[in-house]
């Protein structure tokens, strides 16, 4: 007799979760509130970042942390009245990237990122989506020497241990590159073996549309109502209740509100960020999604237009927008690059979920049989999606994960 799964979240962490459960023999319903990929999958800076073995970390520089504070930079903002209900989830993720805890975290962390690409190569041909894929990498620039060295530096210890491929980049080499680019660039960094991706959101309504011409389906449905239900799970849809032996939990940000309902408690931070497109002035062209790295944004030549992200926001999952990073980021992007009109009516705003030590929640529910967990991806949702699913489908079916999940364990938050 088929078992029955129900996949909670529809962004590329669930859609990848649904897919392997589904080629595995299970009968999977994918299961939320819109329309796949349409949260937090749906802004991203469309990277498959296989070069990212480090997570990121919190800064640990007494003189950078005084300027994070002023509050008036790029790659991160906070809101000052929501500051104390985030203290406790802060001062564990500064802890965490102390420099030894954070190489140890590197080092349990990588093999999710070490098989990025091929896991998505994977999905991408049999959802047919090659066409939204590009092969060449992308590149930081930067406007120091001091930058440009340390993180060089970094890029061949990764090589080293890790086997990331990347070239050094000189201010020749990125005006060769981006004859549109304008500034005093001191050099910079090319990652070889990334992947972009043209529009992730795409990609995610792909993979969907791949789900459903294998036996799966997707209906809407409200997470807060799923509950035990015999030796299984429960759920209320627009289809009517859904029983089913499994319940995988990929909820993104909102996974802690969902687990909290059934007795769990992750410390899942929430780092938000925004994107705009723009259009490009007269004949300018972006060749390569390129990283200002040491003002904090990114441009990408998408689909839609050239795409503007910013870093990180930390404020409560709920609050309202405040795309001050992006207006920020515009009026410095202007100065190097010709962005011409913004062409989205207004920012779109999404959030990550971050767990304190840099590391996402994959595997069973401590206390529940048939519950699983699949969230806390941060910065690498878009680009872990097809190896976590992969990794739990094996163990939600009883074959041995592929690769060591240990380390991502629910029981470290919830013994």
């Amino acid at each position: 007799m088929t078992k029955n799964a129900i996949v909670l979240g529809a962004g590329i962490v669930g859609v990848s979760t649904a897919i392997h459960l589904q080629r595995r023999g299970r009968q999977v319903t994918l299961i939320d509130r819109k329309d796949p990929g349409n949260e937090t999958s749906f802004g991203n800076a469309g990277l498959i970042q296989r070069e990212g073995v480090a997570p990121y970390g919190f800064p640990q520089q007494l003189g950078l942390l005084l300027r994070y504070a002023l509050n008036n930079r790029i790659d991160a903002h906070y809101h000052l009245r929501t500051l104390p209900s985030q203290i406790a989830f802060l001062a564990r993720y500064w802890w965490n990237s102390n420099a030894r805890r954070h190489a140890i975290i590197t080092r349990a962390y990588a093999p999710l990122i070490e098989n990025s690409i091929a896991e998505h190569k994977d999905l991408i041909e049999a959802s047919q989506a090659e066409g939204l894929i590009r092969k060449d990498g992308w590149i930081k620039i930067f406007r120091t020497e001091a930058k440009r060295d340390g993180a060089l530096s970094e890029a061949a210890l990764w090589q080293n241990e890790f086997g990331v491929e990347y070239d050094s980049l000189s201010p020749a080499d990125i005006a060769r590159m981006e004859p549109h680019l304008t500034g005093d660039f001191a050099g910079g960094i090319r990652w070889r073996d990334p992947w972009s991706v043209l529009d992730p959101h795409a990609l995610t309504s792909a993979y969907r549309r791949y789900f459903e011409s294998i036996g799966g389906r997707f209906v809407t449905g409200d997470a807060a109502s799923l509950g035990p239900y015999g030796s299984g799970w429960k759920i209320l849809t627009r289809e009517g209740p859904l029983e089913a032996e499994d319940a995988v939990i990929a909820l993104g940000p909102w996974a802690a509100v969902a687990t909290r309902r059934l007795g769990y408690s992750f410390p899942l931070g929430v780092k938000r960020g925004y994107h705009m497109h723009y259009a490009a002035e007269g004949n300018a062209v972006l060749n390569n999604w390129t990283l200002d790295a040491e003002r904090g944004y990114l441009l990408a030549p998408m689909r839609r237009g050239i795409r503007l992200t910013t870093g990180a926001e930390f404020a409560t999952l709920d609050a309202p927008k405040t795309p001050v990073q992006l207006d920020r980021a515009e009026a410095v992007a202007r100065t190097i690059f010709p962005l011409g009109d913004r062409l989205d009516p207004e920012p779109w705003m999404g959030a990550r979920p971050c767990t304190p030590d840099m590391m996402p929640v994959i595997g069973k529910a401590p206390r529940h049989q048939g519950l699983w967990f699949a969230f806390g991806h941060a910065h690498h949702g878009l680009t872990l999606g097809p190896v976590t699913g992969r990794v739990l489908a094996e163990l939600i079916t009883g074959e041995a994960p592929f690769i060591d999940i240990a380390a991502y364990s629910p029981r470290r938050f919830n013994p």
